[in-house]
């Protein structure tokens, strides 16, 4: 038989190989030309496992530790060891993968009331040591849901059990390692050997998984203090556990036995309490000298709709806000950085006239009326329509915009004089105890429907320029959210199951020959679990209604 000509973009060649071939066995022929060790692979832009047999002749990108979905891929094998270890040495404790934080991810491990000691966490990171060095395969196996339900039930995984049930899938695929059955959505690595670089750690009352770093792949993520972060997850975190939704499966639950109302209800009326209280302190802060607040956080955080609450909050305190959008002070599109690519960098701080913008704050803080600007998108430019605003007594600055924590942007003399908010979505849903739902997929869903509802952009734009968005995070918004007053937390516990029909729709007419496609179908892969919520059960005034339509703020 003819051997298969494989297109590999890595290389930019042709390569032929034998049919049946697996995806390892190729990268290994060409491991020293490739220069990194995959983890995964994408097949006509589908990502697969390294065990898929090549049966046809087509395009194959080997993805490695560098790509969020390498990383994935790592994370769930090195997971599914944690699981084993703690269940071959200590069967009773329970494994809850929670939440990426401090530059690794937020683990529970507990016994009842009882946490993990330093001492069995040494043990179990003892055992997972053997694991991988017997380098055991991860297998796969596919059987029928009822089968799969029987599996975990006798487990006493009742998480896997109300996901499987409630998502009616006829079929269940699980993996399997040395005996021990567990759920996970999305590849694996092949076998317990390619883990190589990992560390369990004490923190916060659970235990941090530390991985390698997705820029120096030989190194471990540097480790950043980040309990104010904690507190916030803790905090949905006990609505979740008081709601009895603390995962996918028992949300849809919910969902079919009409509980969902409640939910939303609940959810929204916390969010309400924590922006009301930030609204207190701030009155109180504005007795003290505070005339500018000032709100960040990455993209799709709902930094807009939370700003609009908060200025009606702020009224009820008996305060005048005016809202400040720092877009509006985007330097003429000519003048716009750009990034690696070529393309504009709207996420650079100098995207923003600082200079313009200093002036105009150091004018409207001396009470003088100030011609506010706009920002035409169409045109790329800068336009004055007599948007006159001067500061009287009571009134303060209402400033939004993902720069807002960044120290350039507020001249050093006048920063004693400000309250900094930072805001993002930071979910502590998961899909079960041991898939976590990244934050950033809610981010991503909720800009998607967004984007296509109010600027008739496709899944495709959203998702090319997603990677763009994220580099821009990590350069000129993550590093600067330590230096906020209060964190909120955006996320609705309910919202993926009102994202689920709208995300779907635009994902579904991402076509197989595009590269978007291999992220397209991850996302509906996960909204398949999900049951849809009625989209009219949610207040005009939530912050979900910036991304889904039908808010009664305006934009």
């Amino acid at each position: 038989m003819e051997n298969l000509s494989i297109y590999c973009p890595n290389l930019d060649e042709h390569l032929s190989v034998p049919p049946g071939a697996t995806l390892y066995q190729v990268a290994q022929s060409y491991r020293n030309v490739l220069g990194f060790e995959p983890v995964n692979a994408r097949v006509n832009n589908l990502t697969v496992a390294l065990d898929w047999r090549l049966r046809e002749s087509c395009q194959v990108e080997f993805v490695g530790l560098t790509e969020e979905s390498g990383r994935h891929t790592y994370l769930r094998s090195l997971c599914l060891l944690f699981a084993k270890a703690l269940h071959d040495e200590l069967p009773h404790y329970h494994l809850s993968v929670r939440h990426s934080l401090s530059g690794g991810y937020f683990s529970v491990v507990r016994c009842g009331d009882k946490g993990i000691t330093d001492e069995q966490l040494a043990l179990v990171k003892r055992r997972i040591d053997h694991l991988i060095a017997a380098d055991l395969p991860f297998e796969r196996r596919t059987v029928p849901a009822e089968e799969a339900v029987q599996i975990f039930t006798a487990m006493g995984e009742m998480d896997k059990v109300d996901l499987i049930t409630s998502s009616g899938q006829p079929y269940v695929t699980y993996h399997y390692l040395d005996g021990y059955p567990d759920n996970y959505y999305g590849s694996l690595l092949l076998s317990t050997g390619q883990v190589q670089l990992y560390d369990l750690v004490p923190y916060l009352g659970g235990v941090l998984i530390r991985v390698p770093s997705i820029v120096n792949p030989t190194e471990l993520a540097p480790f950043e203090p980040q309990q104010p972060m904690r507190e916030v997850f803790d905090k949905q975190s006990r609505l979740l556990n008081l709601l009895d939704v603390s995962y996918v499966g028992s949300l849809n639950k919910a969902i079919s036995t009409g509980h969902f109302s409640e939910i939303v209800q609940v959810a929204e009326a916390a969010q309400e309490k924590e922006i009301a209280a930030m609204a207190t302190e701030i009155a109180e802060a504005y007795k003290k000298g505070v005339r500018i607040v000032l709100v960040a956080g990455p993209s799709s955080s709902g930094k807009t709709t939370f700003t609009k609450r908060l200025r009606l909050q702020l009224m009820a305190n008996y305060l005048r806000p005016h809202q400040i959008s720092l877009d509006n002070y985007f330097v003429a599109r000519e003048f716009t950085p750009l990034d690696a690519n070529g393309e504009y960098d709207y996420e650079h701080i100098d995207a923003l006239d600082l200079k313009l913008f200093a002036s105009d704050l150091r004018r409207l803080l001396a009470g003088e009326l100030v011609d506010m600007p706009l920002f035409d998108f169409t045109q790329g430019s800068r336009v004055y329509q007599k948007e006159l605003l001067q500061l009287h007594e009571g009134d303060l600055l209402l400033i939004e915009g993902i720069h807002g924590l960044n120290p350039q942007l507020i001249p050093e003399d006048l920063q004693p004089l400000t309250y900094n908010i930072y805001i993002s979505a930071l979910t502590a849903l998961g899909l079960d105890a041991h898939n976590r739902i990244p934050s950033t997929d809610i981010r991503l869903l909720r800009r998607m429907v967004r984007d296509h509802k109010y600027r008739g952009y496709s899944a495709i734009d959203t998702i090319s320029r997603w990677s763009s968005v994220r580099a821009g995070e990590e350069r000129w918004i993550f590093p600067y959210q330590q230096r906020a007053n209060v964190l909120f937390n955006s996320a609705l516990l309910y919202e993926v199951a009102v994202l689920k029909t709208l995300a779907e729709q635009i994902l579904y007419q991402v076509p197989a020959c595009v590269q978007e496609y291999s992220e397209a179908r991850r996302l509906l892969r996960f909204l398949e679990h999900v049951r849809p919520a009625p989209i009219d059960e949610i207040p005009s005034t939530s912050l979900l209604r910036e991304f889904v339509g039908g808010s009664s703020f305006h934009y």
